[in-house]
């Protein structure tokens, strides 16, 4: 068995004089602490070792050290604290191998291959270096008894800068994979709204994850749009979640001085605790991000906010190019409508109406707001069918024929007909309501005498307020009826050609409703 007494006499003097030129001031702070095991079944071991490396501080964090008397031991208090940095592993304890045992569960069966093992032995013939290197992954082996005060610290802190290497290495593979992971949310078709809520989040998930980070840290953000020196609030989180007026003249000057510069240079600019980017659009509008976290933003987190930012860029540039696609679509349909109304003398405000009243019923109805601005987006091609029926039926100030009347009818089936073969929501949900918006919650509608909740809520929620809107103003065919008149029809045909629960919402949400009518006057 190794001889403690030797070592300790040879080293003893060199422990003195060794911890006097390392001694580090006990009044500073330090973050967090390196893990060691020592593992070795004599208690002098612990004792002169923690005697060497107590002061030892790399990258400011000092060494915590953990005892371990038998392998068994070491194998739990490793299972137990996966993230240690450095194991003092005796070959020789409660068996002639149990070292060994330990460094071959630790990398085989735990799949730890960050920590580093330096092997030591005081019988170094039951372990020779050649076979012990080759068969076990061990990175350091050495002899008690030439094992000095000034190579126990030089071999403990190279093992520490090559575990923090290796940690940074597997950290930079984590973030890109968590990169790619997030980014893939940044690229799912949303509102510009629900992508700055997405990107704020994103990277908040990723400098938590970052190397070296814990619990205790936060983060603080917001990000705002300019379109045409315009700039608006669009989404925060943390001390910024609720930040509506923001303005260049009256927000923190320290923050928006920061904002600008990021502006002026088109980049995205670091501090010691925040970030501002700035991320220009094809379409000549930008995405501003500040960001800022209670602790120092360290290089790799850096490269990461870059790498990342990439993808933030190519996300928004396909928001903004989608929103010019289904603003051109709404344009188009708006439009439409209105030629259609124009033709049958009817004014062009009348699809505004609809459209605006529709979105404020189904909102008000529960409908979430993605499938309400569809609504508000679709309804004015309600009567896109009358296109087909000749002006002459269409404007025809008397009474139609019954024959007259059955043609008219077909404007349901022909707009549909025009608009169902297009795969986009727009003209999907356009196309049900041209077909089903003169059915009626009775069954006694037309074309094909659907009831109750067979009728889609958008052709129902759009059937009621087309009669609405169209009561209340003049027509070819008829006057203006009053406000009361309408009212009152709109009641009298709950349950029969209106359905009942909308209905409801209609009348308590009227005074809206009203307001709506008086933007859009004829």
């Amino acid at each position: 068995m190794f001889s403690f007494s030797g070592a300790l006499n040879m080293i003893e003097s060199e422990i003195m004089a060794f911890t006097e030129d390392n001694y580090q001031n006990n009044q500073i702070e330090y973050n967090e602490s390196w893990k060691l095991i020592i593992a070795d079944d004599e208690e002098e071991i612990h004792t002169v070792t923690q005697m060497v490396l107590e002061d030892t501080v790399f990258e400011n964090k000092k060494i915590q050290f953990i005892s371990a008397f038998s392998g068994a031991e070491t194998i739990r208090l490793i299972t137990e604290n996966p993230d240690t940095a450095v194991i003092l592993l005796d070959v020789v304890m409660e068996t002639d191998d149990a070292g060994l045992k330990v460094a071959r569960y630790i990398r085989e069966d735990l799949k730890n291959n960050l920590v580093r093992i330096i092997l030591r032995t005081g019988q170094p013939g039951q372990a020779p270096e050649r076979k012990v290197i080759t068969e076990y992954d061990i990175n350091d082996y050495k002899e008690k008894t030439e094992l000095t005060a000034q190579k126990l610290y030089t071999a403990v802190l190279s093992s520490l800068r090559s575990y923090r290497d290796l940690n940074i290495i597997e950290m930079n593979k984590v973030n890109l994979e968590a990169i790619i992971n997030n980014s893939g949310v940044l690229f799912e078709t949303q509102g510009l709204v629900s992508f700055s809520s997405n990107v704020l989040k994103q990277l908040s998930i990723l400098l938590a994850n970052s190397y070296g980070s814990k619990n205790n840290y936060s983060f603080s953000g917001f990000t705002l749009s300019l379109v045409n020196d315009t700039i608006s609030f669009l989404t925060g989180t943390g001390d910024y979640k609720v930040l509506p007026d923001f303005s260049f003249d009256t927000f923190d000057a320290e923050i928006t001085g920061r904002i600008k510069h990021a502006i002026e240079t088109k980049s995205i600019i670091f501090g010691n605790h925040f970030f501002a980017g700035y991320f220009a659009s094809e379409l000549n509008t930008v995405f501003i991000i500040y960001f800022t976290t209670n602790r120092d933003i360290v290089e790799t987190e850096k490269n990461i906010i870059r790498i990342f930012s990439t993808n933030i860029l190519a996300a928004y540039d396909n928001i903004i190019l989608n929103k010019e696609i289904i603003d051109t679509q709404k344009e188009i349909i708006l439009t439409l409508g209105e030629v259609v109304e124009t033709r049958s003398k009817e004014t062009a405000y009348h699809v505004k109406r609809v459209a605006e009243i529709s979105r404020i019923v189904a909102l008000k109805m529960g409908i979430d707001e993605e499938s309400s601005e569809l609504i508000r987006m679709a309804s004015p091609m309600h009567d896109v069918g009358k296109i087909g029926i000749p002006d002459a039926i269409l404007n025809k100030p008397a009474k139609l024929t019954f024959e007259e009347f059955e043609l008219i009818k077909k404007h349901t089936t022909i707009g549909h007909e025009i608009l169902k073969s297009s795969n986009r929501k727009i003209l999907q949900a356009a196309s049900l309501i041209a077909l089903e918006h003169h059915e009626w919650w009775d069954g006694s509608g037309y074309p094909a005498q659907l009831k109750g909740t067979n009728i889609h809520i958008y052709s129902r929620i759009t059937a009621l307020v087309d009669v609405f809107d169209a009561l209340l103003h003049k027509r070819s065919y008829k006057d203006a009826w009053s406000i009361d008149q309408v009212l009152e029809f709109i009641k009298m045909g709950s349950g029969t050609q209106f359905d009942p629960d909308i209905v409801r919402v209609f009348l308590k949400n009227i005074d809206i409703i009203l307001k709506i009518i008086d933007s859009y006057p004829d």
